[in-house]
């Protein structure tokens, strides 16, 4: 029934304009602003919903994930442009998590909500 739906993920902030400068200008994706929402515009045509929630709370887990070629380079290039990546115990002194899996760094949106760069 809906296998041919272009389904799409969505998820809240509290502050859209502040959203809205650090998706496109910290992280450089495009960005468009409509009814109050953000749509941004990832490659291969996927989008990804941001909308106002006034009682925002950030989510626990990881709501969107960048495959990055270079993890060392793009933590390096996110980390000149303002972004903090989080420290936790299996991370190195960048945030990258090396411990097994796939290397991967978390950071978080001004809303609090958690992204990761991964290295595929």
């Amino acid at each position: 029934m809906l296998s041919d739906s272009k389904a799409f993920s969505g998820f809240s902030a509290d502050d859209i304009p502040t959203a809205k400068r650090f998706y496109g200008d910290t992280l450089g994706l495009k960005v468009d602003e409509e009814h109050g929402m953000l749509h941004l515009r990832l490659a291969g045509n996927k989008d990804v919903l941001i909308y106002p929630k006034p009682d925002h709370q950030a989510a626990t887990f990881t709501v969107l994930n960048f495959p990055v070629s270079d993890i060392e380079a793009t933590v390096a290039a996110l980390t000149e442009r303002g972004v903090r990546f989080e420290q936790y115990e299996s991370t190195d002194e960048h945030g990258i998590h090396r411990a097994g899996g796939p290397l991967i760094a978390w950071f978080k949106d001004p809303a609090g909500n958690i992204l990761s760069v991964l290295q595929q």
